[in-house]
């Protein structure tokens, strides 16, 4: 069975609300991990993130690494919220892997988190109501 790298950056992560669509395709946890810092984070309706790379007034985000079976690449898509796509996204270290990104047209008008440098940073800070369990 062939596996990729694939980095996430909100509810598919560890503890949080999407992350059993991880285990329903097999998908391993491998490690935390940063983007190069040219990456902008958007909070689509306090639900989930939506992150975008960008020319100027990007940051690292915070991520996790998973290897997913590539068959399960299209279940999971498929099982994201809409305006969330997979794409490449490069990492800290230089590294290219497969990763989530969100539409242009979906970040429109939402909350820019990218201060915040990832989804947890962002619910831990600005939903203390709801806390780690946050979509």
């Amino acid at each position: 069975m062939e596996f990729v790298e694939l980095a996430v950056n909100g509810t598919l992560m560890r503890g949080l609300e999407l992350n059993g669509n991880m285990h329903l395709v097999g998908a391993k946890f491998v490690r935390e991990a940063h983007t190069e810092p040219n990456y902008r984070l958007w909070s689509i309706a306090d639900r989930h993130p939506a992150m975008q790379r960008v020319a100027t007034g990007g940051r690292a985000i915070a991520v996790e690494i998973w290897s997913v079976p590539a068959a399960g690449i299209a279940t999971l898509l498929l099982l994201e919220p809409p305006g969330l796509g997979i794409g490449k996204v490069r990492l800290s270290t230089g590294e290219e892997v497969l990763g989530v990104l969100g539409e242009a047209l979906l970040c429109e008008g939402q909350k820019d988190i990218t201060v915040w440098g990832g989804w947890r940073a962002h619910i831990a800070n600005c939903l203390p109501e709801s806390g780690k369990e946050v979509a």
